[in-house]
């Protein structure tokens, strides 16, 4: 009997593996083919290896403001898988997949995939027949073998590249920047929104035929306090809100989330004011998220050296707080020296969780890890993200600030029951 519900599918996809040594896109490929799926409306195809979520939620919310119909791919979840997949902003219902992982289903035949791969499939057919006038897709890791690299995009977007994946990517800078550089097209703009982006990217732009479009060559953006300004080829836009989205890289995604608007712009006009309220309005839960409550509470799925450098600069900019208390739960193949320490000089309190997926680091293995880094500081373990924010909350006072990071499983596991509102016993 064929799955019914979405979770059956999940599970269902879980049990598929490709065969061995087959890291091609060939596969999928050929499944999506038979699917008799195709887009007819422009693609904008999102790589890097931060700052892509951010940028995708920009364009999504610029496109949205000035009236078109707009699809979306973003990965990965906090709770329900439903996040993935977006039309006009908001989640799709779970029905609304399960015609399209059976249609895969049936392409499929006997050709195995991955679990990433069945189910984007599945999502790039739900896109392809809604009625969209613009789509969005996230890639997941890497782009060369993604599994969204089957579409052929009208636009690439490849936003910061840092040391991340590097059993799949390669050990450097070069060699994974190589890698994302494949959503590139022939003739088809290539945003490269990356301040020092690798030379691999560069060539390999280079030697397709792609339009590049370089930070600092092709556009740049300036501002104060109050707003700022975007110029491109031969058009300046002036007196732009800040990004809803907090922390100092933002500006830098948004400015290559305009770039794509000014390259699509004879398809997919877009007002300056819908540029505007777009990125005023943007939203993404787990982006430096500050919840206001007794003590405040920021949400942030920085998982990697470089992102979790940029949260440290984000927390240090936000004021004096009494202590700072943080829960944290990573995967054990990420570069976790390199994750904590950038935050270790901002936290006093630690609380280690367990994640509920295999790839995760034991709670007491990042306990150690710490201690050894940082004997000053407090560091205690959970069983899991809720139960850590719980023991975070009963040790801080209301003037303190609580911060969840590592994983989309930590930042997951705090929202599994709605947003937290914090509210500590007052003091005295």
């Amino acid at each position: 009997m064929s799955p019914q519900t979405l979770d059956e599918w999940l599970a269902h996809g879980e049990q598929l593996h490709p065969a061995a040594g087959d890291k091609t896109l060939e596969r999928v490929r050929a499944v999506w083919q038979r699917s008799g799926a195709a887009f007819t409306v422009p693609v904008i195809t999102v790589a890097g290896t931060n700052g892509k979520g951010s940028s995708c939620a920009m364009l999504e919310s610029m496109l949205v403001h000035a009236g078109w119909r707009t699809g979306l791919y973003i990965k990965p979840h906090l709770v329900h898988f439903e996040e993935r997949c977006r039309i006009g902003g908001t989640p799709v219902a779970a029905q609304t997949l399960l015609p399209h992982f059976e249609a895969i289903e049936a392409a499929r035949g006997d050709t195995a995939l991955t679990w990433f791969e069945f189910t984007t499939l599945a999502i790039l057919r739900l896109l392809s027949h809604a009625p969209l006038d613009v789509v969005i897709l996230e890639v997941g890791l890497g782009g060369r073998l993604d599994a969204v690299n089957v579409v052929d995009t009208d636009c690439a977007l490849i936003t910061s590249i840092d040391l991340d994946h590097m059993e799949y990517l390669g050990p450097d800078r070069e060699s994974i920047g190589r890698e994302k550089a494949h959503i590139m097209r022939p003739g088809k703009p290539a945003i490269i929104s990356d301040p020092l982006p690798p030379a691999s990217v560069i060539e390999h732009g280079e030697r397709i035929g792609a339009d590049l479009w370089r930070v600092g060559r092709d556009f740049s953006h300036s501002g104060d306090r109050q707003q700022w300004g975007w110029a491109g080829r031969g058009r300046r836009i002036s007196g732009l809100a800040y990004p809803a989205l907090r922390g100092a890289n933002q500006l830098i995604n948004a400015s290559g989330a305009l770039a794509a608007l000014e390259a699509l712009r004879q398809r997919l006009p877009v007002s300056t004011q819908a540029m505007r309220t777009g990125l005023a309005l943007v939203e993404l839960a787990g982006r430096f998220q500050i919840v206001p409550g007794q003590p405040t509470l920021v949400l942030d799925v920085a998982h990697n050296p470089q992102s979790a450098a940029v949260l440290a600069l984000n927390l240090d900019a936000m004021g004096f707080f009494p202590r700072t208390h943080a829960v944290f739960g990573a995967m054990a193949d990420k570069d976790l020296s390199g994750v904590i320490g950038p935050m270790l000089p901002l936290v006093e309190r630690w609380i280690t969780c367990d994640l509920a997926t295999p790839r995760a680091a034991k709670a007491d293995a990042l306990r150690e890890l710490i201690s050894a880094r940082a004997p000053q500081a407090t560091v205690q373990t959970a069983a899991g993200p809720a139960q850590a924010l719980a023991a975070a909350l009963a040790g801080a006072d209301p003037v303190d600030r609580i911060v969840v990071f590592g994983s989309f499983y930590a930042v997951g596991g705090v929202l599994k029951a709605g947003l937290p509102r914090l509210g500590a016993p007052h003091l005295g």
